[in-house]
C-alpha cells in the first residue's frame, strides 16, 4: 500500500499559459503553468526555422560530405558521363 499524505496534490486540468494567453490544459501538481515557448509558437513546429550559418560551416560540412546544392550535383553527373564516353 502507497504511504498516506506524501504525493502533491493534483490538478488534472491546470493551466499553461504563454504571453498571457492559455493555450492549452494538462495534469500537473501546479494549478497553472507559465511557459515562454510552447509548440504554437516554436520556430520547428511552425516552419519558420532558420539555420544560422556562422563562419561557412554548413557549407563546409556539405563540401566535406558530398552533399552540395543540386548544381553540384548534376556538374557530377556531367562530368561522369564525359568521363566514359
Amino acid at each position: 500500500m502507497p504511504k498516506s499524505k506524501i504525493h502533491p496534490k493534483w490538478y488534472p486540468d491546470a493551466k499553461v499559459i504563454c504571453n498571457g494567453e492559455v493555450v492549452m490544459t494538462t495534469g500537473s501538481t501546479q494549478p497553472e503553468l507559465h511557459v515562454d515557448v510552447w509548440s504554437g509558437n516554436h520556430p520547428f513546429f511552425t516552419g519558420t526555422q532558420k539555420i544560422l550559418d556562422t563562419e561557412g560551416r554548413v557549407d563546409r560540412f556539405m563540401k566535406k560530405y558530398g552533399m552540395g546544392s543540386a548544381n553540384s550535383a548534376t556538374s557530377k553527373d556531367n562530368k561522369e558521363k564525359d568521363s566514359n564516353k
